[in-house]
């Protein structure tokens, strides 16, 4: 699990960039089965069918991260840049980042305004007024930087104590390594055909996930993300426990007998969980899957996170890896 979590974490998939990096994922997924790509840069994978008949079930988790485009370059040689997704503004000031551009990357700082100088102390950048020093003259940043180019928050991939680890973009780096791990266990299940969607967008809308249930039409899906778990200024009722297993979700988009089943097999396996209650969408891929075509019976389970949206974000890879097994398990027990 930590390896393919970490490989994936060194994808710079902003979204709406993702089809730039189709060679390492039809390196990584080839072994699994039948690898394709559609427009929206959503990746597929379809593990070799045993039997005629069988139900077809999605595995769906999304590729893309949040991060920032290159808007414009002054005359000064500083790179301004606007939001994709939801960038937390606290993570900005003099973050190091990368710009990726035609020629390469390219590294670069946020400005900072010194405290010395700040008008208002404490002031928080908006991303909209996000301007980024490349070390360039506007000419030679203007000949090497493009319109539209992604930026990402630079961190490294860094272990922590015990079975943590700390990354950008584990959301939902993590949902990728589960949904490639459950695959993994699942290489022999003669109840369903599988099929893998890695899926473009999911931070701007949701559009690699609309793509990919309508070139799949499976029978069923799970979809699986990262969610809230707790930190020491957060409300313990509000969010998961970090370790204390995959966060099952339960909300109206979602197929309650599809959930249950979840429950039962984590009970009958002796796999920890958490019961997610959503009472409106799940703000995940899932809103988009299930009333795909006719409507997909979908399924939500999650990976609790720590410092969602920064260049830090927290997992348990002990979560990450009983989300996998609860997903080989209840699938490989049938489903109806």
């Amino acid at each position: 699990m930590k390896t393919l979590l970490e490989t994936f974490c060194a994808l710079p998939c902003v979204s709406g960039d993702e089809p730039a990096f189709r060679a390492q994922m039809r390196e990584l997924l080839a072994p699994l089965g039948e690898v394709s790509f559609l427009p929206s840069g959503t990746v597929l994978c379809r593990l070799p069918v045993k039997k005629p008949g069988l139900p077809v079930v999605l595995l769906e988790a999304h590729l893309d991260r949040i991060g920032l485009m290159v808007a414009r370059i002054s005359e000064k040689g500083f790179v301004h840049a606007s939001a994709v997704g939801g960038v937390d503004p606290r993570t900005l000031a003099a973050a190091r980042v990368t710009i990726h551009t035609k020629a390469g990357a390219v590294a670069g700082v946020v400005c900072a305004t010194p405290p010395h100088l700040a008008e208002k102390e404490g002031a928080l950048p908006k991303p909209a007024d996000v301007a980024i020093d490349v070390g360039l003259t506007a000419e030679a940043a203007r000949e090497r930087i493009g319109y539209g180019d992604r930026i990402t928050l630079d961190g490294p991939f860094t272990p922590l104590l015990g079975d943590r680890v700390a990354a950008p973009a584990v959301d939902d780096c993590v949902g990728c390594a589960v949904v490639v791990r459950a695959a993994e266990l699942l290489r022999a299940c003669k109840t369903a055909q599988i099929v893998v969607a890695l899926c473009a967008q999911e931070e701007v809308g949701g559009a690699g996930a609309v793509t990919a249930a309508n070139a799949v039409s499976p029978d069923f899906c799970f979809a699986v993300d990262a969610t809230f778990a707790e930190t020491p200024d957060s409300d313990p009722a509000a969010v998961m426990k970090l370790g204390g297993g995959p966060a099952i979700g339960f909300a109206p988009v979602l197929d309650r007998g599809l959930c249950n089943r979840l429950v039962e097999t984590a009970k009958e396996q002796n796999i920890p969980w958490q019961a997610e209650i959503m009472t409106r969408s799940t703000g995940t891929d899932a809103d988009h899957i299930a009333p795909a075509g006719r409507g997909v019976r979908t399924a939500l389970v999650s990976v609790p996170e720590r410092y969602m949206h920064t260049a830090g974000e927290v997992v348990s890879l002990a979560d990450a890896e009983q989300t996998a097994l609860l997903l080989a398990k209840t699938i490989g027990g049938g489903l109806r």
